[in-house]
């Protein structure tokens, strides 16, 4: 424990971001980092709880209190280390988790919890600053070789546990850069490129090979890269988008996000892009969707100088601070205000798109739709209702997409002939084996649309087990039994 009375003496504070008006000029990331002095502030404030709840909200088991204690006594070294023996990449989640830990935090259910996602950003800055994060190539060499199909987290992490386990390991990447959705589809106000970058260099150091513009499946036939090792792990998340099947739907400007935000990434890497790709430059956007894919959308409309953005969902407003749905140390199902939401735009609730209608040219001008009444049937399921003369129009120059993925895209699986589950991921028979012996499934491929920390927590632990595939041994890797299930909420 940090200190006994922290929580009672320090009050919880978190990084102050950047001006508005500032940072609207820019895709900069919007937090400044917090002072050495104030982290370790923070870190008193985790108490003696007996239970540490935190460890129920964090997939990857992350010993919270460890190294909140460690920062506390000014020991950031050791803290680094009990925070990378669970999780490779901390810098990630701590830029894009959005910190179930907190919400299970004992000092959550009556006040400000512990501000455990700055603390865990500042230890592995820290790291990077003090030259103390080093590649770790293995001592000794299996002899086996394993294939990793997709580099977003989960390929990554499980890649950077086999190659530190001794086996050969090869990344193949569809993309002309390794990262994934880390690289593509986050913008970079949310996440420099760099923290995805130094990690990929750290790995290369480690022996990690990666084989980029490799779209296996479709340029590359995947029995080949089966047979090229001597087992293969599938991250290639769930990048199905969902679609909306309405009249209109093929009109110019109605565009997927994951499009939309690929291309803004690549703008910031200095590509070359067509001159008829989207931007919301001077237009009245409209994004149906009001999860994280929404809220990156919206801040990148912003910086891109739309003329107005109104987000909409079809669910009902949540309430602002707490939820008995989702009683504590349940991650709370409440009205969340972004950084991109203080930026601007307008937000609507329990509407229904009906429709797309456009002009002579083709070009999408408005969105056609009616306001709907969410309820349960005797089933205790939610059904909606549309209201009955609730009918109503936006005028529109572009619509964004953002209501996530249905499943891993369907070529894949096929040809290596994978089982696959009625909600269309892919089916395991036992932890992160597949129908076909040698071949695993980790990630949202595997669980279906979640969360950069699962994907990471997933990733290790399927290394765990594609290790005793290979070793025929308990394997010494270090990893966190999971439930197979699909995440439920945050």
């Amino acid at each position: 424990m940090a200190d006994p009375r922290g929580f009672l003496n320090v009050e919880a504070q978190k990084p102050t971001p950047r001006p508005i008006h500032l940072r609207l000029r820019d895709y900069d990331e919007i937090y400044h980092s917090m002072p050495a002095e104030s982290t370790r502030a923070q870190a008193t404030r985790c108490m003696d709880c007996g239970i540490p709840f935190c460890h129920t909200g964090c997939p990857l088991g992350n010993r919270i209190p460890d190294w909140n204690d460690l920062v506390h006594r000014n020991r950031w070294k050791d803290a680094l280390k009990a925070l990378h023996d669970t999780n490779n990449f901390p810098e990630f989640t701590g830029k894009t988790c959005p910190a179930p830990c907190e919400a299970s935090c004992v000092l959550a259910l009556n006040g400000a919890p512990v501000t455990i996602k700055t603390i865990e950003q500042a230890i592995v800055d820290r790291g990077w600053e003090e030259d103390w994060i080093k590649p770790e190539p293995p001592k000794h060499a299996t002899g086996k070789s394993v294939g990793v199909i997709g580099s977003g987290p989960a390929g990554l992490a499980a890649a950077q546990q086999l190659r530190r386990a001794g086996h050969a390991v090869t990344v193949y990447e569809r993309d002309d850069r390794p990262g994934g959705l880390l690289t593509y589809g986050i913008p970079d106000f949310k996440m420099a490129k760099l923290y995805v970058t130094r990690r990929i260099a750290q790995m290369e150091a480690e022996g990690v090979t990666f084989v980029l513009n490799a779209d296996i499946g479709k340029g590359v036939d995947p029995q080949e890269i089966r047979h090229k090792h001597d087992a293969l792990l599938l991250t290639v998340g769930a990048m199905k988008p969902r679609e909306l099947d309405i009249p209109g739907r093929q009109l110019n400007g109605v565009v997927q996000a994951m499009t939309f935000l690929t291309a803004q990434n690549r703008r910031g890497f200095g590509d070359q892009l067509p001159e008829d790709t989207i931007t919301a430059t001077g237009k009245n956007v409209i994004i149906i969707g009001g999860g994280d894919t929404a809220a990156d959308c919206l801040g990148t409309c912003h910086r891109q100088g739309a003329k107005s953005v109104l987000q909409l969902d079809y669910n009902p407003c949540p309430p602002e601070n707490a939820n008995p749905d989702t009683p504590w140390p349940l991650w709370p199902k409440i009205l969340r205000i972004t950084p991109a939401h203080e930026e601007g735009g307008k937000r609507d609730w329990q509407i229904k798109t009906k429709s797309f209608v456009g002009d002579d040219a083709g070009n999408v001008t408005e969105l056609h739709a009616v306001r709907v009444h969410q309820y349960f049937d005797d089933d205790g399921d939610r059904q909606f209702e549309e209201l009955h003369g609730s009918e109503i129009v936006f005028p529109c120059d572009l619509l964004l997409l953002a209501i996530g993925f249905s499943g891993p895209e369907p070529a894949l699986p096929k040809q290596l002939g994978l089982a696959m589950t009625e909600g269309g991921a892919i089916a395991v028979k036992k932890p992160y084996a597949t129908s076909v012996d040698g071949v695993f499934a980790a990630g949202d491929c595997r669980r279906g649309q979640s969360l950069v920390v699962w994907a990471i927590a997933e990733g290790r632990e399927a290394a765990r087990h594609i290790d005793e595939y290979l070793t025929a041994q308990p394997s010494r890797l270090r990893g966190r039994d999971l439930p197979l299930g699909v995440v439920h909420a945050g």
